[in-house]
């Protein structure tokens, strides 16, 4: 039995994974302009012409590497928006400041403007990480905890809004008081009643 064919696939599979590790390390450590193929092949030993056979240009190479970045919080349901928005909200501040793609999202964001390939992987990872925001907040209308004509865009920007403007601008600590004070703002802002069985 020839097995040569499985040869090969193993060595397509780890020059990919190499591939990726280092388009991934470039881009954590000095952000979309970090990355060039050039330096990807030189830090990852593959050949230019073999990064271009599975990637025809920067852009879907940064693309495939991106698409794991920003997991989406799991989403909480505790029965009561507040606390579903509390747990979901420190999740989102954890992530923001210990996950290596928070230091990536600005120049993904800054990309985005010029590139329509990575204008879509904006997009996707957007609604990745902003879709545990939607469920608790459909859930919270349907317990009547919200009125029926609250977005689920109109909660996001509540909780991110702050965030983000404290880890990118102010760049003051997303401690555990200013997270607490985010969510009471916004349920404040959110007009929301009390949930009964």
């Amino acid at each position: 039995m020839d097995r040569s064919g499985d040869a090969v696939d193993v060595r397509v599979q780890r020059s990919k994974a190499a591939v990726l590790a280092k388009t991934y390390e470039l881009l954590t450590s000095g952000g979309i302009g970090g990355v060039s193929i050039d330096e990807v092949s030189r830090r990852s030993g593959v050949a230019k012409t073999t990064i271009y056979r599975h990637w025809p240009s920067r852009a879907a190479l940064l693309v495939e590497a991106c698409s794991t970045i920003g997991t989406a919080p799991p989403v909480p349901d505790t029965g009561s928006f507040g606390a579903d928005l509390a747990a979901l909200t420190e999740e989102l501040a954890e992530q923001l400041r210990s996950a290596r793609w928070a230091a990536v999202l600005p120049s993904i964001v800054d990309a985005a403007e010029r590139e329509p390939e990575l204008a879509g992987l904006h997009a996707d990872l957007h609604a990745r990480l902003m879709a545990p925001f939607g469920a608790v907040t459909e859930r919270a209308r349907a317990r009547g905890e919200l009125a029926a004509d609250r977005e689920p865009a109109d909660v996001t920007a509540a909780i991110a809004g702050p965030l983000f403007y404290r880890r990118w601008f102010s760049r003051e600590p997303l401690d555990a008081a200013f997270v607490q004070r985010v969510v009471e703002d916004a349920l404040g802002q959110l007009s929301v009643r009390p949930h009964s069985p």
